[in-house]
């Protein structure tokens, strides 16, 4: 038989967190964000529970072909632009939106030879410091654009560099404004913190949100706020099962390193993941695990394929018994992903993103 660790995609938790954005920013339509392989759940996989949103936004032609492939005829969005003049022939092919952050990109459409001219989203600067134009050279990027015959419509966006934390979007909301005043063009500025905590402005709800990370059930300012608390499901859990029961006496040493030294006599069990199925080595002891649903720790260290967990909480659980390491339990208990993705000093994004190709996928009917 396989080895006994799954990764399952929950499809009704992606609808229902779609839901929750659209209910966050009323109004506003609403981008579901597929980059990175939709967050490491599969594109193919989170289709169904995706395809109520008004368009996907997601990186590279590949990823977009992959969506078209799946029968979606709506708005695609590539989220950094193209990369190559040539990219365009395809953006034309596929019906693609695209965003323009530099002025090579402006050179590219001014080359294109097409009939079909293109929607284009001109991203600005705001104080996020990665792509766009400053505000001093917004304006004339957009003029330069609005008299291409090659471009049909552009709107304008933005990124949040602190809509998450106690600085907030206010200093940004303000460039934005400014940059773009008496221009034409609809608005997208939101990702998932600014949907939830600041989108009943409608300045900052815009026309389009592009939540990322809440559509797949982590709260995006975990830890002042949990996924429970904005309403958010889990849409990914990775299962194991225990391979191994080990009784330790006090002073036995668990794993590689001994950095865990039973101080009483525990019951410990041996768990079919590692470090190399994707789960973070640097998860310590008190990393909150499921065992049968009961909600336990891990002690040690975690090696290549395995890890252990304490059964002091669970005493009925032995060889075969479920182990969740995130996500919602056979019993219907829930593990939050951030809580593990805080213990391994990262967020829930990687842990997503970094599932090992050797774990098996199932999506749940």
């Amino acid at each position: 038989m396989p080895r006994p660790i799954l990764a399952t995609v929950h499809p009704l938790a992606l609808r229902h967190n779609l839901a929750r954005m659209r209910q966050a920013a009323p109004d506003a339509r609403v981008w579901a964000v597929v980059k990175a392989n939709a967050y490491g759940h599969g594109i193919e996989r989170a289709f169904d529970g995706l395809r109520g949103a008004d368009g996907f936004a997601l990186l590279d032609l590949q990823e977009a072909e992959r969506v078209r492939a799946l029968g979606w005829r709506g708005p695609i969005l590539l989220l950094e632009g193209v990369f190559e003049a040539r990219d365009l022939e395809l953006c034309s092919r596929l019906g693609l939106w695209h965003t323009v952050h530099c002025d090579e990109q402006i050179d590219w459409l001014a080359a294109h030879k097409t009939q079909v001219p293109h929607r284009v989203f001109l991203k600005l600067n705001s104080g996020m410091n990665r792509l766009g134009f400053t505000p001093q050279r917004f304006r004339a990027a957009w003029a330069r654009l609005d008299a291409l015959p090659q471009v049909e419509e552009i709107s304008l966006m933005t990124h949040f560099s602190d809509a998450d934390g106690a600085r907030g979007i206010a200093h940004q909301v303000r460039a934005f404004e400014d940059a773009t005043r008496d221009l034409s063009g609809e608005r997208s500025l939101s990702n998932s913190a600014a949907s939830l905590r600041h989108a009943q402005d409608a300045r900052v709800r815009g026309d389009w949100i592009r939540p990322g990370i809440a559509v797949y059930g982590s709260a995006p300012d975990f830890p002042e706020h949990t996924s429970a608390h904005w309403d958010l499901q889990p849409t990914m859990t990775l299962s194991t099962r225990v391979l191994a029961v080990q009784e330790l006496q006090a002073g036995d040493t668990v794993g590689y390193g001994s950095s865990f030294t039973a101080d009483a006599p525990l019951r410990i069990g041996v768990v079919a993941c590692g470090y190399a199925d994707g789960y973070p080595r640097h998860c310590t002891t008190g990393t909150p695990v499921l065992v049968d649903g009961v909600r336990t720790r891990l002690v040690g260290r975690v090696s290549m394929d395995m890890l252990s967990v304490d059964l002091t909480p669970v005493p009925q659980a032995g060889f075969g018994s479920e182990v969740t390491l995130w996500g919602r339990a056979a019993s219907g208990a829930v593990l939050p992903i951030d809580e593990v993705a805080a213990s391994a000093g990262t967020l829930s994004y990687e842990l997503m993103c970094a599932v090992a190709p050797r774990v098996p996928f199932s999506v749940e009917a």
